[in-house]
């Protein structure tokens, strides 16, 4: 009896590893999830807590993951989680892209601090990362990544299709928004800082004894914290425009749309 227990579970064990796999990938770079804060163990819990949440949804098949074949579905379901969670982290890039323009134009460039998950950025980008977070968190990001990864199960099952070469080119296309999405966030405070490099310019022409270092650098900061709060409302805006178009990615490789 003890036997065939201990085979039960294992058997188990074995069916409810494929869609572990596949969480454990989407929670190592899914934003917000992916943070340092969420520690290795609270991802275990989760990733389980979630296979056990799905596990009774689906039929799940019988693989050997020891096998040739297992392996090569074991990096198969890595890759799946990986992609899904690589297009939304897109996402949080162009936030810190934006944040980096800002500051630089702004002469904050030297402003920063460290992130632990993503180096030494300035305080401008690590502000445009917490406001990004908070609108995710407030569209149910968190809950659309769940549904998502429940339809991923159902349109690419365990043991049938593999990741196509498109996804992955899809992903490479797609990470053009990086750069894209960044200067979308930060153009409004870029064209206005520049019409006031302009004007500091003229006054310079006009009176060569002003001192452009004392009276530059402080009006640019004083200009671009005040640019930047009227225009609060429109960045967030472009930022759930950002979120949304990530998730239409993901659905774009699933075969939704």
């Amino acid at each position: 009896m003890f036997t065939l227990l201990a085979a039960d579970i294992a058997d188990r064990f074995i069916i409810m590893l494929w869609p572990m796999i596949r969480i454990s990938a989407l929670l190592l770079v899914a934003p917000v999830l992916s943070i340092s804060a969420v520690t290795l163990r609270i991802r275990i819990i989760f990733a389980f807590v979630l296979t056990w949440l799905i596990y009774p949804l689906l039929d799940w098949p019988r693989l050997d993951p020891t096998t040739a074949f297992g392996l090569v579905e074991v990096f198969n379901q890595a890759a799946i989680g990986l992609l899904m969670g690589l297009m939304l982290q897109i996402v949080s890039a162009a936030l810190i892209v934006a944040g980096q323009a800002i500051a630089g134009s702004m002469g904050l460039a030297m402003a920063s601090m460290m992130d632990p998950n993503f180096g030494n950025v300035p305080v401008i980008a690590q502000l445009l990362v917490i406001m990004g977070s908070l609108i995710f968190l407030g569209l149910g990001g968190h809950l659309l990544l769940l549904q998502l990864l429940l339809e991923s199960f159902r349109l690419l099952p365990i043991g049938t299709s593999l990741l196509s070469l498109d996804a992955l080119g899809h992903l490479i296309a797609w990470s053009s928004m990086m750069f894209m999405g960044g200067v979308l966030l930060a153009l409004p405070v870029l064209v206005i800082l520049l019409a006031v490099n302009i004007g500091l310019g003229v006054v310079t022409r006009a009176a060569p004894s002003l001192n452009i270092f004392a009276v530059g650098f402080p009006a640019m900061i004083i200009a671009g914290f005040l640019i930047l709060y009227a225009s609060m409302s429109s960045i967030a805006a472009r930022i759930q425009w950002l979120w949304m178009a990530g998730f239409s990615q993901i659905r774009m490789i699933l075969g939704i749309e």
